[in-house]
């Protein structure tokens, strides 16, 4: 089920902070999941990543340039790093 996301914060070291509609929270290092590669590349650009948002009309992050990830990805993620603590 989409979990969308409501707030993001962008941390140092390609880490973003995440809260998801259904109160959900934590924290992705983005470098573990995106390979700064194609539309991403410009991701390695600390000023670049800093310019994260949330789009509310998809429900997830995205940044100048069109890189976009997948909620539900990053929702499982956050789900995963939780349950190791």
């Amino acid at each position: 089920m989409l979990k969308d996301i409501t707030e993001v914060e962008a941390l140092d070291d390609y880490r973003v902070r995440l809260r998801f509609e259904d109160g959900v929270e934590g924290e992705i290092d983005i470098s573990t999941v995106v390979r700064f590669e194609g539309v991403s590349a410009p991701l390695r650009d600390p000023t670049v990543f800093a310019a994260v948002q949330v789009n509310p009309e998809l429900g997830t992050i995205c940044w100048p340039g069109g890189a976009d990830l997948d909620p539900d990805v990053l929702h499982a993620l956050v789900r995963e790093i939780q349950s190791w603590t």
